[in-house]
C-alpha cells in the first residue's frame, strides 16, 4: 500500500509503529483521541470495502484488456 494513500490516522498509527519497531520497545501507547481516530479510519475502510464487495458488475467491468509485453533481447 501507498503510504501516500493511507488516511490521517492511519499514517499516524504507522508512524508510531515504526519508530516503535526501531527503537526496540514492546509498547505502543495511543491516546485516546488516536484511538477514536484510528478506529474512524478503519471503519470507514471497512464501509468502502463492504461496499465494493457487494457491487454488482458493470459493462466496463466485463471488458477485457489485452497487454502484450516484449522483453526484446533481454536474456
Amino acid at each position: 500500500m501507498d503510504p501516500n494513500n493511507l488516511t490521517l490516522h492511519i499514517k499516524k498509527f504507522n508512524d508510531k509503529l515504526k519508530i516503535m519497531n526501531q527503537s526496540g520497545s514492546n509498547n505502543l501507547t495511543l491516546s485516546s483521541q488516536e484511538a477514536r481516530g484510528l478506529h474512524a479510519d478503519i471503519f470507514e475502510l471497512l464501509t468502502v470495502i463492504a461496499k465494493l464487495a457487494n457491487k454488482q458488475p458493470t459493462s466496463d467491468d466485463a471488458k477485457v484488456i489485452q497487454v502484450t509485453m516484449s522483453g526484446g533481447g533481454f536474456k
